[in-house]
């Protein structure tokens, strides 16, 4: 039954939340964030631990709410974001873009060797996903099978609506590592979430205060292909959408495969602390990401050898698109 209504519900909110003034469904989004700021239930009480590892300590505990209170709306935002993207007109969502180094972007996709683009939670990846495509950069992304399975189909449906090709991250006909290779060779763009890693087998590095694990894929495809992985920022800006494209994440000279995967997530994360910290309150972290928040018997804080399996791996990243019901 829970399933049946959260189908329904996502199926009603295309359906309803597209034809409703977008003023109207804005301010409802709104005051339910809100609500669910006040209520103070788990989402919004990890948010509040997360954001308070991003800011440190030197921030009060009433600004820490505010932030907090800004995180909720933001989130709130991205789905209200999701729900009208697709009526929404590609003019707006180009001239909405605010870019900072798209210079970066065009030249890496020009030289004809594909693009691996790395992002976190941030901001809206699905407008920057749409934006991509009407900038004539389609593009390749993966995205983790959840149930119910309604509501997965309809996420891809959407997002290939879009524009996106999308892989599911297991039960596709063929490994979604092997796909995701092919399409670089063949000079296109992947784009992968890259901030948190749901497995077991994820790269352990520094970031903020603390040490998390993130996916390998991202690295390990630019180091068995030659692309380039470039990490990208989003955050809002007003109405409009920020993107910001990092520098190009170097490859280790020498090395074994896993200590340069090491080093190249290492990159990564460092690029999505810097954008995280600008803009915080865009950062949609609900879940717990740092090893030591996490549960003692949860696998992912016994940290694997670097290297220990990357050099065989396929792994493109276990949460590296389309969080559907994953809140």
């Amino acid at each position: 039954m829970r399933q049946r209504l959260l189908t329904w519900g996502y199926i009603a909110g295309w359906a309803v939340i597209r034809a409703l003034p977008e003023r109207v469904v804005a301010a409802a989004f709104r005051m339910g964030a809100d609500l669910a700021w006040r209520r103070d239930g788990r989402g919004p009480q990890r948010l509040a631990v997360n954001l308070r590892r991003v800011v440190g300590p030197g921030v009060g505990e009433d600004d820490l709410r505010a932030l907090t209170r800004a995180g909720m709306r933001s989130y709130a935002r991205y789905w209200l974001e999701v729900f009208r993207l697709p009526v929404m007109s590609p003019e707006r969502i180009v001239s909405g873009a605010r870019t900072v180094n798209v210079e970066a972007l065009h030249a890496a996709h020009q030289a004809g060797r594909g693009v691996i683009v790395a992002l976190p939670h941030t901001g809206n990846w699905d407008h920057a996903g749409a934006w991509a495509v009407q900038i004539g950069m389609p593009f390749t992304t993966v995205a983790e099978r959840l149930e119910p399975a309604a509501v997965f189909d309809r996420f891809v449906a959407y997002r290939e609506g879009l524009g996106m090709e999308v892989l599911a991250l297991t039960g596709g006909p063929r490994p979604p590592f092997e796909v995701l290779a092919e399409r670089l060779r063949a000079g296109r763009l992947v784009c992968l979430l890259g901030d948190r890693d749901l497995s077991d087998r994820g790269i352990e590095v520094d970031f903020f205060d603390g040490r998390t694990r993130m996916p390998p894929g991202p690295a390990l495809l630019a180091l068995r292909t030659g692309a380039p992985l470039l990490p990208v920022s989003l955050w809002y800006e007003g109405r409009d959408w920020g993107i910001r494209i990092h520098d190009q994440v170097a490859v280790p000279a020498t090395g074994k495969v896993g200590g340069k995967v090491a080093a190249m997530t290492q990159q990564v994360a460092d690029a999505f602390a810097e954008g995280i910290a600008a803009h915080p309150q865009d950062w949609h972290m609900l879940q717990r990401l740092w090893l030591d928040d996490l549960p003692e018997r949860d696998p992912r804080r016994a940290v694997p050898a670097v290297g220990s399996d990357i050099a065989g791996s396929d792994t493109a990243g276990s949460d590296t698109a389309g969080r559907a019901g994953a809140g």
